[in-house]
């Protein structure tokens, strides 16, 4: 496991990107610019939880950790639903991964939609969920920059079908689609986060952010905690790979053993019988 230093990461990797969007007195500023770049509108207040933790309902269920999770706050007299965006870097790329990314964004979609209407409720005060996953690698081998995803009518595409649900797959090198130039920037920018590729206001601005972040000592000590813990985590699972391996030894040395005894005995009879003709023969 290589370490790099907290100056050489990205927005792209988790730890940044979290510590950035959590940061007292620029978190909310930078969610709000980069949602502004992504939607192409203007937000308002946001309340922003780095890291948020749905758990299992119970011990054999699955629980999920959401990278950033942020809910728009709406004034009291507003008529529309708020909307919760989680917004996901996502830098593992494998064919295992790209297959599993539909129903990991429909459990996220769920755990989100399950934690957030309350019991009593009606369904109509549910909020709107958009999930935003901004990956280096393309999630549909279409060369989109964007990929937008909502539920709709298969026979009547064009039926208006709005249940509050939508998920935005960022691809940060897709050129399909006519992406604009500030996304095309931004996406470039969180791939590769340094002051050349702040190439306008919004990106200076946010390099501003990112570099206050990367010289507090603080963020310093938690960037070397979580790798320490990154790394004692790695080594547990090589640990544990190891004692599976050994017990997978152990298991298939028993199964050699056993079937060695019983070809053993089988020759054993075998001989008896040859013995046995050759004695019924000689009589």
């Amino acid at each position: 496991m290589v370490k790099r230093k907290l100056d050489e990461l990205n927005l792209l990797d988790d730890f940044l990107f979290g510590s950035v969007v959590s940061y007292p007195g620029i978190g909310e500023q930078f969610a709000r610019i980069l949602l502004r770049i992504i939607f192409q509108k203007e937000f308002g207040n946001l309340t922003v939880i780095s890291q948020k933790n749905y758990y299992g309902t119970d011990t054999d269920k699955h629980g999920a950790r959401l990278d950033v999770y942020l809910e728009e706050e709406l004034s009291k007299d507003s008529l529309e639903n708020a909307t919760i965006y989680d917004v996901e870097p996502e830098k593992k790329d494998s064919e295992k991964v790209l297959a599993s990314l539909p129903k990991r964004v429909r459990f996220y979609h769920a755990k989100i939609d399950s934690e957030n209407l309350k019991s009593g409720k009606n369904y109509h005060t549910l909020k709107n969920v958009i999930i935003i996953l901004i990956t280096p690698y393309d999630p549909f081998r279409l060369n989109r920059m964007v990929y937008t995803i909502q539920n709709g009518c298969v026979e009547e595409p064009q039926m208006p079908y709005n249940d509050g649900a939508k998920t935005l797959f960022l691809y940060t090198k897709g050129t399909a689609g006519n992406p604009p130039e500030e996304l095309r920037q931004l996406l470039l920018y969180f791939e590769d986060t340094k002051e050349a590729n702040a190439s306008n206001e919004s990106l200076k601005e946010i390099q501003s952010m990112v570099e206050t972040v990367k010289q507090d000592k603080e963020v310093s000590i938690g960037y070397m905690k979580s790798f320490e813990r990154e790394a004692f985590l790695l080594d547990q699972g090589r640990e544990e790979g190891r004692e599976e391996e050994r017990a997978n030894t152990e298991r298939e040395r028993k199964i050699a053993a056993r079937e060695r005894k019983r070809a053993e005995a089988a020759e054993e009879e075998n001989r008896l019988l040859r013995e046995e003709l050759q004695r019924l023969k000689r009589l």
